[in-house]
This record gives structure tokens, C-alpha cells and sequence, in this order.
């Protein structure tokens, strides 16, 4: 896809079709795609062997690793769709906040976010501040032909929730403590955050991803009200800026039960859901017009072939009544997770759900 059709809206005509994006738009499919977070890595030991010796941000800015990292997965599950592989720091990374990802730990921003003054080291990202974006984009659509590229980023409450406290955090004390006790400072910042997260899901939309899925991992942490008021209006600016592409839109976050009507309408076509509702529920939550994305616990890979399938009928059951449904697990594929559990995974849920 060319950077022309991209803005046009303009599909490519190879991946249209397939059915992942025939889901993502509640059309008929032949069979429940299935693609996993996190299938660009962690379980894989071809994963481990190419990246060794090598970080992980710098792994992220090396178009040829990137792109062989994102079809590992394609090539061993057969999954429907290839995600891009990244992290939700790459663009904060690319604009000069001076962060690093430790091992065991996660992000760690050397000089958290805390003061109006601050606001100044975010500068607006541009598309030259990402070329090996562009490039392995390039590449993996090469490659991928007719099985869709995700696009992805992080959603402006979470990279907030990093940039404030200066790294991984259980109870987001200072995060929340300014969309509280400042919240004309946390609207500011928030802001300027989705502007930096549209400017990389356009790099990605106009490189030649087929859909992308905004991450918004922690905002669990947050009751529906506090959402509403303090992170819905930045997470809709996204949605609203890559509107126009065409491409469909999936949003997800971790223990957001109770926040799942209100990420729909934020601006989702697709509605991600983690394990802890069923997705009968899910729909009843989210309301008509969302296709819904989910949710095998992913701990169940770590049992037997007869209780994986068995749990994975569940949800198939529990989404027999969607408008559309991607099978996806609830979070994250677990870095011990048997890869052969996952290709199994994929060739039951196809073969169960064939129409």
C-alpha cells in the first residue's frame, strides 16, 4: 500500500480480504482468526537466538531483526495476522527521552515527567524520527503478502503512567496523583502524548499496516469516572486521527472490565477483552457495532492439550453470538509458554470454527 492509498483509505487488495480484517469489519469469515499479543517474541527460542546479545530498544530500530522477529510467529503458528514487532517506548525513545528498558524490570525514564515544565522534552515525532519504522514495514509487507500487519502503540494514559513515575509501577502514586491534584497539567500532557501516538500509528498506517491496536495496558488502575473525564478525550484524539485511514482500530487494556463501554466508544472498532470477562458478558458491556477481541487465559497454555481445548471451546461458545470475533488470549503470550502449545492453539480454533 502507498502512502496515497493509505490516506485515501484505500485497502490493499491482498489483505482485504483475509480474515482478520473481515472480523475487525463483522463480516463473515471462513474461520476465527487468531493472532497473539506478544507472538513476536518472548516464547519463541528462535526469537531468544537472533535476539541475543542485543537490547531491546536497539533490537526495535533494526528493520532486518524487526522484521524477521515479526514473521517468526507467522511462519511457525500460522496465526491470521503478524503484529509489528516494537515496544510502546520506541516513539518516546525517538523524540529524545532519554529512557532504556532493563531487563526484568521494563521502561525506566531516567528524568520522569513531574513539572509543566517538562512538557517541553515532548516534541512532536515525526516521520524522520522513525525511518527504520518505515523500512520494516516496507519489508514485512513484502513478505507477509496476504496476511495483515498490525500496527501498534501505546495508549497515552499508560505511556503517561511510565513517563511520570520513571518506570513500571503498582499503584501509579504520582500518575494519578497529577490527574488529580493537577489535572490542568495532566490533561496538558495526556494531549500531547496522543499527538506523539497518532504521528506513529500514521508512520505505521501509511508504511503499509492493515490494522492497529492501541495498548493501553494500566488503565485498569482507573474507575470509569476518572477514565471519562481524564484519558477518554486523549485515547478518542488518537482514535480520531488515523480515522480517516481506513484501517481498523482495536484498543486494549489489562483488567479493564469496567472501563469496556467506554474504550469502545472512545473511538474502537474493535474491543479488546482480558480473560476475567467472558466475552457473552463482554458484548453486553461493550454494546452493538464492536467486534470483540479475546480471551483464553494464557495461563491455560500451560496445562495439557485436553484442558487448552477444552478452555479454548469456552470462549469460541461464549463468542458464537458476536457481531465479529478475533481469538486472541487475555494478555500477553508468557515467556515460558510451549510455542508448540500455541500452534496448536491456532490449528484447533481454525478447524473448530470453519464454516
Amino acid at each position: 500500500m502507498t502512502a496515497n492509498d493509505a490516506r485515501t483509505g484505500q485497502q490493499p487488495t491482498a489483505t482485504y480480504d483475509s480474515a482478520f480484517l473481515k472480523a475487525c469489519r463483522r463480516e463473515p469469515v471462513p474461520h476465527t482468526p487468531v493472532w497473539f499479543m506478544r507472538q513476536a517474541g518472548r516464547s519463541l527460542p528462535e526469537y531468544l537466538k537472533v535476539r541475543e546479545g542485543v537490547p531491546m530498544l536497539e533490537s526495535c530500530m533494526r528493520p532486518e531483526l524487526v522484521t524477521e522477529i515479526t514473521l517468526q510467529p507467522v511462519r511457525r503458528h500460522a496465526v491470521d495476522a503478524a503484529i509489528y514487532f516494537s515496544d510502546i517506548v520506541v516513539p518516546l525513545k525517538a523524540i529524545g527521552i532519554d529512557l532504556d528498558i532493563k531487563p526484568g524490570v521494563g521502561p525506566v525514564v531516567e528524568r520522569p515527567i513531574r513539572t509543566r515544565a517538562d512538557l517541553d522534552r515532548l516534541r512532536d515525532l515525526t516521520p524522520e524520527d522513525v525511518p527504520y519504522v518505515t523500512e520494516a514495514i516496507g519489508m514485512l509487507t513484502r513478505e507477509l503478502g496476504a496476511t495483515p500487519l498490525i500496527g501498534f502503540a501505546g495508549a497515552p494514559f499508560t505511556l503517561a503512567s511510565y513517563l511520570v513515575e520513571g518506570g513500571p509501577s503498582r499503584t501509579y502514586e504520582n500518575a494519578k496523583g497529577m490527574m488529580y491534584g493537577d489535572p490542568e497539567l495532566w490533561a496538558d500532557l495526556l494531549d500531547r502524548l496522543a499527538d506523539i501516538t497518532a504521528a506513529f500509528l500514521k508512520v505505521q498506517i501509511e508504511a503499509g499496516a492493515s490494522a492497529v491496536q492501541l495498548f493501553d495496558s494500566w488503565v485498569g488502575a482507573l474507575a470509569p469516572a476518572d477514565y471519562r473525564r481524564s484519558v477518554m478525550p486523549a485515547s478518542a484524539k488518537v482514535f480520531d486521527a488515523v480515522a480517516g485511514y481506513g484501517v481498523p482500530r482495536i484498543h486494549f487494556g489489562v483488567g479493564t472490565g469496567e472501563l469496556l463501554k467506554l474504550m469502545g466508544e472512545a473511538g474502537a472498532d474493535v474491543v479488546g477483552v482480558d480473560w476475567r470477562v467472558p466475552l457473552d458478558e463482554a458484548v453486553r458491556r461493550v454494546g452493538p457495532g464492536k467486534a470483540l477481541q479475546g480471551n483464553l487465559d494464557p495461563t491455560v497454555l500451560f496445562t495439557d492439550k485436553n484442558t487448552v481445548e477444552v478452555k479454548a471451546r469456552e470462549v469460541l461458545d461464549a463468542a458464537a453470538s458476536l457481531e465479529g470475533h478475533i481469538f486472541n488470549l487475555g494478555h500477553g503470550v508468557m515467556p515460558n509458554t510451549d510455542p508448540d502449545a500455541l500452534t496448536r492453539l491456532v490449528e484447533y480454533v481454525h478447524t473448530q470454527s470453519a464454516r
